[in-house]
């Protein structure tokens, strides 16, 4: 349990030392909380002993450990109105009436990647409640069609195959079975039922149906995948822990592998913060992330940055972000 004085102390030098990237003196916490220099070095060195600062070797003040951030973060932290000017930058996004919902996701991410010089991740997966209302298909030439894939809840998906030497009338049967047998079933259920109910009979019917049964579950895989959106991976290179050349090169492959990056999904509601060693993408980082869902859409949108990074801050953007995604203006 810590002092008033110990807390007051732990957060002026996590925030000292987020604003200035410097352990944090004895004397400037004299001078700010009024304190004689024994008794602050004292409270320090308790501080240190309780696992939540740490030493530098090239200096004599103190920098935040990753349970002294943990502290902060679970405890001491204030979480202040946006700034204006982070707002309004955010808002010429989300009063485009013309962008598509994952489009306006990206695009704020993006801002957020610029005002803050981190990184941005947005996993976009679409939503488990949309199901299947209708599938019909336009061709446009002798070996190409455009698939047409409408859901209940209006999302429309356009893709252009091609498929050689199959004819119109057996794409249209193909089609026909799709419709019969699994409209109403959830987007991310379909290749499962084409598997199991499609494939055993689309023989009996279709005569080219190896090719058309592809083609089709390839339209359905692509609906269901994650699109991976990573923006700002240089700004790593602008935070100063990251001047060591095979710390930059690991995580720049971590943020290059899909694999690793998928593990961002955040189920959980809330806005969550993981320092360090708590994520599993870099203990050199620390993610906050949250997950977004709409009647259309669904995924995670997440800030990577040094685990000196402005907390408050990326939580309120994130916390925004999620309730103008979510339609919940001004809170409500």
């Amino acid at each position: 349990m810590l002092t008033s004085r110990q807390k007051e102390i732990l957060k002026l030098i996590v925030k000292e030392y987020i604003k200035l990237a410097h352990p944090v003196s004895s004397n400037l916490i004299c001078d700010t909380l009024k304190c004689s220099s024994a008794t602050v070095r004292n409270e320090m060195m308790a501080l240190e002993e309780l696992g939540l600062l740490e030493k530098t070797h090239t200096s004599s003040g103190r920098v935040p450990s990753e349970k002294g951030y943990r502290y902060y973060v679970d405890n001491l932290m204030e979480l202040n109105e946006l700034d204006q000017g982070d707002t309004y930058k955010l808002q010429t996004i989300f009063n485009n009436q013309q962008l598509a919902i994952s489009d306006v996701v990206k695009q704020s991410l993006q801002i957020v990647s610029e005002m803050t010089n981190y990184t941005s991740i947005v996993l976009d997966e679409k939503s488990h409640e949309n199901r299947l209302k209708e599938i019909n298909v336009v061709p446009i030439s002798d070996n190409e069609i455009v698939v047409v894939v409408i859901t209940d809840k209006g999302y429309v998906n356009n893709k252009t195959i091609v498929i050689e030497n199959v004819s119109l009338d057996e794409i249209k049967k193909t089609v026909k079975l799709i419709n019969d047998l699994i409209v109403g079933t959830p987007i991310d259920e379909i290749n499962s039922k084409l598997e199991f109910e499609i494939k055993p009979i689309i023989g009996k019917y279709v005569e080219q149906h190896e090719v058309l049964y592809n083609a089709f579950y390839d339209v359905f895989s692509d609906m269901t995948s994650k699109s991976i959106n990573v923006v700002g991976k240089n700004n790593i290179l602008k935070h100063k822990e990251f001047n060591d050349l095979d710390k930059v090169r690991n995580i720049f492959d971590t943020l290059d592998d899909e694999e690793k990056l998928l593990d961002i999904k955040e189920s959980n509601n809330d806005i969550n913060i993981y320092i360090g060693h708590e994520n599993d993408l870099s203990e050199d980082v620390t993610i906050i992330k949250t997950n977004y869902k709409t009647d259309k859409d669904n995924g995670t949108i997440a800030i990577i940055g040094p685990k000196r990074m402005e907390y408050s801050r990326v939580v309120n953007l994130l916390d925004y972000i999620k309730r103008q995604i979510e339609g919940e203006k001004d809170g409500k």
